[in-house]
């Protein structure tokens, strides 16, 4: 079957980004032809002329919407796609000129319903943001499941950076109306349809994220908070270490009070952790104040996402 890519981009608010990641699209040096829809889901600040730039180097088509969030504009571009295998990527995202070509050699070589790929820290990002980058990446912080191929088994692809059939499109229709967590909801939905998924590796993109800290925690808790969601909706896919950030969170209250009382073993325990942190940040960013940030942004990490757990699991809201 021959590849026809739809990339498929919901925004909301953000036109510099979308300048940034269709400049990045208009270098790719994928020989065949592709179309990329841009969403815009009832912003105050549209990107509409900056779309319009582009529309002389990219078969682009723009359509706004009223706001109904990511997931719901995301299928309202696959119902709008002409292409039969969809892209869908985050408005902050930057594509290197290789990205299309990895996914096209990935996929004629081992052909699955839908795909992954990682995310990784420009040299032009800030220092915060490679920190979050690193926070959300490591090993040490995440055990690598948003896509160090030797730490996961069957892939969970992520919203940021997502390929999906049309074929898988009309067996699932696309993503539910959760706020959090749709993109893995997405994944054990193609998973009961009889879908693979698999990571491809080389098909990364350069990854914004969040620009503060506060914006950062606001997003980890909302992953937090989808957790049990999911794990009641899908039961065969709980798992304890999904525990893990609360009990970590916690781990450092006791630590500190027992610390108060003498007893320091369990606060160099966690001195120890976020040592680690710095040094292993430090090797793979080559810069100390990365590093140092690093530390700060692991530990907004497990607050946020462990927080978020906690809340939804012992006071759900109640839907209304």
């Amino acid at each position: 079957m021959k590849l026809l890519f739809s990339i498929i981009v919901p925004v909301y608010n953000r036109p510099n980004e979308i300048d940034e990641l269709l400049e990045s699209l208009t270098k790719q040096d994928y020989t065949n032809n592709f179309e990329v829809l841009i969403i815009e889901d009832g912003s105050d600040v549209s990107s509409e002329k900056i779309v319009e730039k582009y529309k002389s180097q990219l078969d682009l088509k723009y359509f706004f919407k009223e706001n109904s969030g990511a997931g719901a504009s995301r299928n309202f571009g696959m119902q709008k796609a002409s292409g039969n295998y969809f892209i869908i990527l985050d408005s902050d995202v930057i594509v290197p000129n290789q990205y299309l070509s990895e996914v096209n050699k990935a996929l004629e070589n081992n052909f699955t319903d839908a795909f992954g790929g990682p995310d990784a820290a420009h040299a032009s990002f800030t220092a915060l943001q490679k920190a979050i980058n690193y926070s959300m990446t490591s090993v040490l912080t995440t055990g690598g499941i948003r896509g160090k191929k030797q730490a996961v088994g069957k892939f969970q692809p992520r919203s940021f950076n997502l390929g999906l059939s049309k074929t898988a499109f009309e067996k699932t229709q696309g993503f539910s109306k959760m706020k959090n967590g749709e993109d893995i909801d997405l994944t054990f939905r193609l998973w009961e349809n009889g879908c693979e998924t698999q990571l491809i590796e080389k098909a990364f993109v350069y990854h914004k994220r969040r620009s503060t800290i506060q914006q950062f925690f606001k997003q980890t808790f909302g992953f937090g908070t989808a957790r049990p969601i999911l794990n009641k909706k899908y039961p065969e896919t709980a798992k304890p270490t999904y525990w893990f950030p609360s009990l970590f969170i916690i781990g450092i209250d006791f630590a500190i009070i027992l610390a108060v009382f003498g007893y320091n073993q369990l606060l160099y325990f966690y001195l120890f952790y976020f040592l680690l942190i710095f040094i292993d940040s430090l090797f793979q960013n080559k810069n100390v104040y990365v590093a140092f940030l690093s530390m700060f942004t692991s530990l907004t990490q497990f607050l946020g996402y462990g927080l978020g757990f906690l809340e939804s699991k012992f006071y759900p809201k109640k839907k209304k």
